[in-house]
């Protein structure tokens, strides 16, 4: 759109001018309270803050705790996963040999690894580097994300399983964020380079930016001293989450870093690749990464303008109030994070907390932006906390309902032994059910009553207890708790199990996984 009174022109440059020589009063004044109670509202151990302007920090610095319950605090060199920040390194490293003349992001996937497969014949002749990147390969958002996550298989055992999958929609078609399309682009940066992906990454970028306690891999990260650990909320108390491994598919989301460090690759960002006089990254490639590709949807936001939302090579594009936002988000087990860049103002904003059920990570960042912006304070974080204490009252309520259901005792359909047996998906493999009773000893208040667990042929660290709630439905309990609390549908004909529908938390995967009784 364009704008042609020189007036506004002119009010534009004071204020770009303006907010280069002074510090929005909410950062001075008001940044460490809104933290402080953004904290203790959504019982987020610790968190990180970064601001960077005009190539300088304004701020790096911890809040809270590394553990709930220890007195361990944050600082600015605490260590968080990153999560999907990770891809816009990713996406960097395929824009880098772009450059260097070592591939064409045009290119099919083929050329470098000649035994991938997709389900399509066609589709995997045509698929390149881009679509891998941009989300646009016809899967829905997460698809598959449950055979992956966490699971016991390896990064070459994920990219069979991802080409197996029945994608949803057409190729091209639509945006449906792909976790496993960069587990691809890992494989081709080791074939071009005959480096792994971590120490391709650690060569081009993190040795460069002097990003030294920085780690590429979750297994990494579990050794170092000064880390955040993870928690997520189990019935409203804080829990402390294992590490976990997630280096299947290291290259989407498997990184660490700290606030102090993540400001180099900011400033380096926001200064065409330049760090500390050395051009690190190519502006080109720079440029390259931001290049829109895949529209995502409309944009929305509760109080000010933003159109458009597109995807580049591991960033999301979006306008707001006339800038261009530069910006991804993070979510793994026990960590949500964000990292966002305005390079107009020459703007950038990190986020790091150790819980993975908090809205704070946007509201703290949106907060910061608008005041630098000169926009006008909105407290964001109320608005964000009414809505999770609304959706997680309904989950509550769902959930009292379905243990009020199992507390009726209600006598399935077929005697439970029918219900055993080993059940296969066609892509994943297998899941077993067998009948087990409480031990009275470990839960001397329960009814001795019998149940079935799960398990899973790929993921052997987690269990799911399953206990009948009526209508040839079992509502399962993980042991894992970031896969939730899901009811599975049973489906059965002439007296006989014929399958079940496995869901898991929204956070994981969004779809239902059949599973078919003695089909293989």
């Amino acid at each position: 759109m364009k704008r042609l009174l020189f007036t506004l022109f002119i009010c534009t440059l004071f204020n770009s001018s303006l907010s280069s020589q002074q510090i929005p009063t909410f950062i001075t004044d008001s940044l460490d309270n809104y933290v402080n109670r953004g904290l203790k509202n959504w019982q987020i151990p610790g968190a990180a803050i970064l601001i960077v302007k005009d190539g300088k920090i304004v701020v790096a610095k911890g809040y809270g705790v590394k553990e709930f319950g220890k007195n361990d605090k944050v600082d600015e060199n605490t260590l968080f996963m990153i999560g999907s920040n990770t891809k816009a390194f990713t996406g960097t490293l395929l824009a880098l040999l772009e450059h260097d003349g070592k591939l064409n992001m045009e290119d099919k996937i083929i050329k470098y690894l000649p035994d991938f497969k997709m389900k399509s014949e066609w589709i995997t002749k045509e698929i390149n580097l881009i679509d891998i990147l941009t989300h646009r390969m016809g899967y829905e958002t997460f698809q598959g994300d449950f055979m992956y996550w966490s699971s016991d298989l390896n990064e070459d055992m994920v990219i069979e399983k991802f080409g197996l999958l029945e994608p949803k929609f057409d190729f091209r078609a639509k945006y449906g964020y792909t976790n496993a399309g960069y587990a691809v682009a890992s494989k081709v940066i080791k074939k071009v380079t005959g480096s792994d992906w971590k120490d391709f990454l650690k060569e081009r970028i993190l040795n460069p930016l002097q990003m030294k306690t920085t780690t590429a891999l979750s297994v990494d990260f579990a050794k170092q001293q000064n880390v955040a650990k993870p928690h997520t909320l189990v019935d409203g108390n804080i829990v402390v989450l294992p590490f976990e491994n997630i280096d299947n598919m290291a290259a989407c989301g498997s990184m660490a870093s700290s606030v102090n460090e993540m400001s180099h690759w900011l400033i380096a960002q926001l200064d065409s690749g330049k760090f500390q006089g050395e051009n690190v990254i190519p502006f080109s490639v720079i440029n390259k990464t931001r290049q829109p590709q895949t529209i995502v949807r409309k944009a929305s936001h509760p109080f000010n303008k933003s159109v458009y939302r597109l995807y580049g090579l591991g960033w999301d594009l979006q306008d707001y109030e006339g800038r261009e936002i530069v910006s991804h988000t993070g979510g793994v087990n026990g960590f949500v994070t964000s990292v966002t860049l305005v390079p107009s103002e020459n703007l950038g904003i990190v986020v790091l907390t150790n819980t993975d059920q908090n809205s704070f990570y946007m509201s703290v960042r949106w907060e910061i932006l608008d005041s630098y912006l000169n926009l006008p304070y909105r407290n964001y974080d109320q608005l964000f906390f009414e809505r999770y204490i609304k959706n997680i009252g309904e989950r509550d309520n769902q959930r009292a309902s379905w243990r009020d259901s199992v507390s009726m005792n209600i006598i399935p359909e077929l005697n439970l032994s029918e219900f055993e047996g080993r059940y296969y998906h066609n892509v994943y493999g297998f899941a077993e059910l067998k009948i087990i009773n409480n031990n009275p000893e470990l839960e001397p208040e329960l009814e001795l009553k019998p149940k079935l667990e799960l398990t899973l042929e790929h993921h052997s660290k987690i269990k799911g207890k399953l206990e009948y709630i009526g209508n040839n439905r079992f509502v399962c309990t993980y042991s894992d708790p970031t896969y939730g609390i899901r009811v599975f549908p049973f489906h059965i004909e002439e007296g006989k199990v014929k399958y079940f529908d496995l869901y898991v938390d929204d956070f994981i995967d969004y779809q239902p996984y059949r599973f078919y009784k003695n089909s293989k």
